[in-house]
This record gives structure tokens, sequence and C-alpha cells, in this order.
């Protein structure tokens, strides 16, 4: 991207957020402008087309391929609790769980969470990415119980 005499970005060009999400597009004003797609540290992305940093239309495919669709979404809709991988894949033999939609799933280390971009650790209430560096505090507005009944435990 070039640098306006204002240090505002313009032009074509890549960003890396904070968060390691890396932006490849346009931008104009140092804002997302033009076509763009943003790529986040889970390996998911989004292809959007942008106005002065909002989204006017895009698509959203998830890590391992699947396209999100807000209509006729079948994906894990209740009368299909499959994951993706397993609807590509085809299901285990009887007796054998598929726990995630990572086959195998993340090892996860002793007392913590998965909580889908990382694992929580309740002693500490943090959150550490998967490559176990730090990501965000929980704070105190999260409640354990919260984090307990909706994500996998390594006991």
């Amino acid at each position: 991207p070039l640098w306006t005499a204002s240090q505002v970005i313009e032009g074509k060009g890549r960003y890396t957020l904070p968060t390691e999400t890396k932006y490849n597009g346009t931008m104009k004003d140092g804002m997302f402008h033009g076509k763009g797609t943003l790529y986040f540290p889970n390996r998911s992305k989004y292809e959007g087309i942008w106005d002065c940093g909002i989204s006017k239309e895009g698509k959203y495919t998830f890590a391992d391929g699947l396209e999100f669709k807000d209509k006729k979404w079948h994906y894990c809709d209740g009368y299909d609790r499959r994951f993706y991988t397993e609807i590509c894949s085809g299901l285990k033999p009887a007796g054998i769980s598929q726990l995630t939609n990572l086959d195998p799933p993340r090892t996860i280390p002793q007392g913590c969470y998965d909580c889908g971009d990382g694992f929580y650790n309740p002693n500490t209430r943090v959150v550490i990415d998967y490559k176990l560096r730090f990501l965000r505090n929980a704070g105190i507005a999260l409640p354990d119980c919260v984090t307990v009944h909706t994500c996998r435990i390594m006991s």
C-alpha cells in the first residue's frame, strides 16, 4: 500500500491487523475499499466488496472449505447434525464418535477448554491461541459456567 502525506494507507496491498488477521485488497483513506479478502488466523476467510470500511457484499468460507450461506443453510440445522468433514468424508463406524469438525480433534492442555479460537484456562482466566500464545483475558464478565457448558475440556 501507499502511504499518503497524512500517513493514511491508500491503494492495493496487504495489511496485517494486531490479531494476525490479514487483509489483501484495496484501501482508501486507511479503510478497506473495493475488492478485498480477510484471512483469519484459524484459516477461514471473508472475501468482500467494501465501501469506506463497510462490507457491502461478501462470502465467508470456513477453514475446512465450507461456505456460509445465509439462505438455505443446511449445515448442522437440527435435521442433519453431522460435521462438515463427515458430510465430505462420510461417517465413522458405529461406536467411534467424531467430537469436532477436526479429525482427529486438537489436543487440549490439561484442565483447559477448547473455546473455538483457543484454549481457556479457568484458573488463570486467560485464553491462549492454538500455538499457545496469549490471546485475551476472559475478564470477570464471562462466568465460568458459560465456557464450561459449551466447550470441550481436557480432564
